[in-house]
């Protein structure tokens, strides 16, 4: 098996990017499913060709897909090294915040600290301030 490198800020940043839009997402399900050409993807959106093509540009730009050419037809497939790259990503992301919320739940069990008289700080008896202000 091939060690896996961590993803540089900029890589991090492309893959962000290529993931932030529903197309984009969708047309990596359906490349991980089988490879497709831009045309038969291109078919399957209620937009241009042109604008289909700008998605899998900034999906391979990302890595996450690779496009090949057999013929006239360019060839779109998941590129499943840089998707296990992301999720491993995406793990240390959950992992990092499921610790905090774990020492947060921590802190908030923790039974409250007392003041030894057992009553409130603001309650306590102001009769020297009283006596003070009558005697003037």
């Amino acid at each position: 098996m091939v060690a896996q490198r961590e993803l540089s800020e900029a890589e991090v940043d492309r893959v962000f990017h290529a993931l932030a839009t529903s197309t984009r997402r969708d047309i990596l399900r359906r490349t991980i499913e089988r490879e497709q050409s831009v045309s038969t993807l291109a078919s399957e959106y209620e937009m241009s060709f042109a604008a289909v093509q700008k998605h899998v540009a900034v999906l391979e730009a990302a890595n996450l897909i690779v496009k090949r050419a057999e013929g006239r037809e360019r060839l779109v497939r998941a590129n499943p090294e840089m998707i296990a790259r992301a999720r491993a990503l995406l793990a240390r992301y959950e992992e990092l915040w499921r610790s905090r919320i774990a020492r947060l739940d921590d802190l908030l069990a923790e039974p409250a600290p007392s003041t030894g008289s057992g009553t409130h700080p603001a309650a306590t008896d102001n009769t020297d301030n009283a006596r003070t202000e009558e005697g003037d």
